[in-house]
């Protein structure tokens, strides 16, 4: 069992290629496949005002500035209101749901900034990312995104995991393999990506309290693991630690056994 509480990051990561869109005040069109959650990213806090002909068709819920979509029922092209909580301004995205195979992606919706005279060009704003969380989005994006759209991250660096092929400690429960496939730093942080295939015929539930090792932080790219074979078999987890490397965080390999 771990011997310290295990920070799980509750947090949207864009663990595909993010789309990008831009509000320029005129209605943003956002397509859903039938039965597959789709993420916006609004990054502001927001109310959401939908039509009555909705109800019973599309799953509207709504978390720190992040949309979850996600459609039961064809529909054609509805408007969806979605009003800042802290100055009222309105954004209105035009909703469809149909029959699809390829994986929609996310979509983050950006805004012009604002330019003010009085501005002082060398003034940098504090992040207000934790730095865990903003770790972790960054080997998301190295991992799955087309490279011109990672978005830069101050003082990162690339750090080789010196870990096993594949670990047998980590996830000893579940008939998972788990094979090391990179590791960045920002310091004092050290992330190394997992990526994990179920080898079983049965899908898996992921609980990060069956970690073993010593972290300051974990999140799975996804909450389970499909059947072996599935698309959806092959899921990344992200390890962070704090002032130590990961392979000193987690258990040590046991010994080969001697022939006799």
């Amino acid at each position: 069992m771990n011997t310290r509480p295990l920070l799980i990051l509750l947090v949207a990561l864009p663990l595909h290629a993010v789309e990008l869109v831009e509000w320029e005040r005129i209605p943003l069109p956002v397509a859903l496949n039938i039965g597959q959650e789709r993420i916006v990213f609004v990054d502001r806090n927001v109310r959401v005002g939908y039509p009555v002909a909705l109800e019973g068709k599309l799953r509207i819920q709504s978390s720190n500035g992040t949309l979850y979509l996600l459609a039961s029922h064809q529909f054609a092209a509805t408007r969806l209101q979605l009003q800042d909580t802290e100055n009222g301004e309105l954004m209105l995205l035009d909703v469809s749901a149909s029959k699809g195979e390829h994986i929609r992606e996310p979509i983050r919706i950006v805004r012009e900034e604002k330019k003010t005279s009085d501005a002082k060009p060398d003034t940098t704003p504090e992040p207000s990312t934790p730095l865990p969380v903003a770790l972790t989005r960054y080997a998301a994006q190295m991992l799955y995104a087309p490279l011109r759209t990672v978005e830069p991250l101050l003082g990162v660096q690339p750090e080789g995991v010196r870990l096993a092929k594949t670990i047998s400690t980590l996830l000893p429960a579940l008939p998972v393999s788990t094979i090391p496939i990179g590791g960045w730093r920002l310091d004092p942080y050290h992330l190394a990506a997992i990526r994990l295939q179920n080898k079983s015929a049965t899908r898996l539930e992921l609980d990060p309290r069956q970690l073993q090792g010593q972290f300051y932080a974990a999140s799975f790219q996804h909450r389970w693991l499909g059947p072996a074979g599935s698309a959806e078999d092959t899921p990344v987890l992200y390890l962070i630690t704090r002032n130590q490397r990961p392979e000193q965080a987690i258990l040590p390999e046991p010994a080969p056994e001697k022939k006799k």
